[in-house]
């Protein structure tokens, strides 16, 4: 009997000590074409600490920071610590914003709070008749400011058409960052403003949205109506350097999980269309 059973034990043997021919990952993921990061809206409800310890656990590097971790009137000491604790986690806190300029003096602080922090640039909300005095200010500084786009909600610049047509000139530094949900939601081809604007395009904001209106809302990414293939094949096509933020609005007291599963599916689209 066991003379019977020697062959079908060599031939199970000889399978279990074969090379394995998986299908395994080439060359760099598609990812890593792209800086990753999160809007700092997005944990609006967690301390920066909780904020930092959900990012490394997706290793997400890139962080904007929102004024209620740290106030407009930080003073330097501050900031240096407040960078430290992010290095802690590893997470590049990128840029400041968006800050809301309703006067001079608002815009006064701003560049200022930005000067202090030793950024370059900050994502800004000046109101429209506040454009010339931004402008000005940052011929004076050197410090570049990217509009966020709000969609068709009744804030100040609905979209990049807006930016360009009331700064002008792109060469200006003052710039957009381009929140590609509310664009969608203005019902517009994200890939053909992507191409046209390319110039005035600083930042990112992604995310998905559960219908292409005023009533759309965020919604996991990979759920909702948009299309990312052609977006991320786009960013790639104008060579696109700076950070692609998610910015998840749904679910402000337990935003985590979708934000993992809206990062993942992120990454896998960029790994699909390398």
């Amino acid at each position: 009997m066991k003379k019977h059973f020697q062959p079908l034990i060599l031939s199970m043997l000889f399978l279990f000590t074969m090379p394995i021919q998986a299908q395994l990952v080439k060359g760099p993921r598609g990812y890593e074409d792209f800086k990753i990061g999160v809007a700092g809206f997005t944990y609006r409800k967690y301390n920066l600490e909780e904020t930092l310890a959900f990012l490394k656990s997706m290793e997400v590097k890139y962080l904007s920071i929102k004024d209620w971790w740290l106030p407009l009137d930080s003073d330097k000491e501050k900031m240096d610590a407040f960078k430290a604790k992010c290095k802690e986690y590893d997470v590049n806190p990128y840029i400041l914003g968006p800050i809301y300029m309703k006067s001079e003096a608002e815009v006064d602080r701003a560049f200022a709070y930005a000067e202090r922090y030793g950024s370059k640039m900050f994502i800004g909300v000046p109101n429209y008749e506040l454009i010339d005095y931004v402008i000005k200010k940052v011929a004076q500084t050197g410090i570049k400011v990217a509009i966020h786009t709000h969609g068709p909600d009744g804030a100040p610049f609905p979209n990049i058409q807006k930016v360009a047509e009331m700064v002008k000139d792109p060469s200006l530094g003052v710039g957009c960052c381009m929140d590609l949900g509310h664009s969608v939601r203005m019902g517009e081809d994200i890939v053909k403003d992507i191409k046209q604007y390319k110039d005035w395009i600083y930042d990112i904001h992604i995310k998905d949205e559960s219908a292409a209106s005023k009533e759309g809302q965020t919604w996991e990414m990979g759920r909702g109506v948009m299309d990312f293939v052609p977006i991320i094949k786009v960013l790639r096509e104008i060579n696109y350097q700076g950070v692609v933020s998610l910015e998840f609005e749904k679910n402000g007291d337990n935003p985590h999980p979708g934000v993992a599963e809206s990062i993942g599916y992120l990454r896998g689209i960029c790994d699909a269309t390398k």
